[in-house]
């Protein structure tokens, strides 16, 4: 008699890949090319480290995307989590406490991360990114594992024009006749002004408010939906077909992000419907790209620097907080500063974060050391 087997989902390597390719800008490698850029004055370079600043507000840059990136990831990954889940029996009790806690102990890590240990509760800001990331899962979850497709489909849309219409239509009463989509005249950052507690991160304004949470349930939506199309049978014997799918889709997401743009701005401090189309477009092509070589072709082992990455991104992001990898860094890379020019200085001392940073992380991988929520 043949022993049951449960089900098994396969997991991606280009997912973990992604992950750790977005984590890779955030823990140093941005100031690795900005730092290219002032020692070289190469063109190509001085673009790379514009593209590595926020926007001021409207508009995008390359480093606005990191953050919704991560959720678009975190999104992909539940269907295939929830399908191992059902496979070894969860209840669906259990898989309820497990979205629920997960999204809960993001939000108190994210206080932890903004403030540190402190125990004046009026001067804490609670708005964090790890909170958005967890609350935005959490909702989009709930909805997931509650609706079919179709419905999945007019939530996401509804949360999108929902939010649209509620800033084009009901200004902040105390903006002062400030444009609607400014950070004084919006309604979300009123809204924040009154209910959350504790202190805005820009006094009038919070970029991980609550009521801009709202628009970022679709961007978890966005790539659980995503996760679904990957596991589903559809074209699951011809993949280049499936990728090509992910990449048209992606293009006319960005084409109605910039048509959206034209009466919602594209702004990451709101969250913005036209910002959630872009930039989700935008992460979908850049998966489809790591899917198409990692998964499809079978191109692998150049991905391992950022699978190390991408298997521990809590770890690495609460890390930085804690760590004092600068002081790592003057320590085992500070005799090249003493020898070279001094414009060298911190080219040498973002590659130094960014390396320490990677072997912490090896290590942790070598010891199968895996920080999960």
């Amino acid at each position: 008699m043949e022993k049951e087997t449960k089900p098994a989902t396969k997991r991606l390597y280009s997912l973990d890949a992604l992950r750790g390719f977005d984590m890779l800008w955030i823990m140093g490698g941005e100031g690795i090319i900005i730092a290219l850029a002032a020692l070289t004055g190469w063109p190509v370079f001085e673009w790379g480290a514009r593209h590595l600043e926020h926007v001021e507000w409207h508009g995008f840059h390359f480093y606005d995307m990191i953050f919704p990136l991560f959720l678009f990831i975190a999104g992909i990954s539940f269907p295939f989590s929830m399908a191992k889940r059902i496979a070894s029996g969860e209840s669906r009790k259990t898989i309820y406490k497990h979205i629920i806690t997960r999204g809960l102990i993001l939000v108190l890590l994210g206080v932890l991360y903004n403030n540190g240990v402190r125990f004046d509760l009026s001067e804490l800001r609670y708005g964090s990114v790890l909170g958005r990331i967890g609350l935005a899962w959490m909702f989009a979850a709930i909805i997931f594992i509650n609706t079919k497709l179709t419905w999945r489909i007019v939530w996401f849309w509804g949360l999108l024009i929902g939010y649209w219409l509620l800033l084009l239509l009901f200004p902040a009463p105390d903006g002062n006749g400030a444009d609607i989509f400014s950070r004084e005249g919006n309604l979300a950052s009123y809204i924040d002004r009154i209910l959350m507690p504790g202190r805005l991160y820009l006094g009038n304004h919070d970029p991980e408010g609550l009521f801009s949470t709202i628009p970022a349930i679709s961007t978890a939506l966005l790539g659980m939906f995503t996760g679904e199309f990957l596991l589903s049978k559809y074209l699951s014997d011809k993949l280049l077909r499936k990728t090509l799918f992910m990449v048209l889709t992606g293009i006319a997401l960005m084409l109605i992000g910039k048509l959206w743009d034209l009466n919602f701005p594209i702004n990451k401090n709101l969250w913005s419907s036209s910002f959630v189309c872009y930039v989700g477009g935008l992460s979908l092509l850049l998966f489809s790209l790591f899917y198409l070589v990692i998964d499809v072709w079978n191109y692998k082992k150049w991905a391992f620097f950022f699978v190390v990455i991408g298997l521990n991104p809590i770890t690495i992001y609460l890390a930085g907080r804690i760590i004092d990898f600068e002081s790592a860094s003057r320590f085992f890379f500070g005799g090249f500063n003493r020898i070279l020019p001094e414009t060298w200085s911190p080219l040498i001392d973002s590659v130094g974060i960014t390396a320490i940073g990677w072997v912490f992380l090896y290590i942790l991988y070598k010891k199968k050391i895996f920080l999960k929520v």
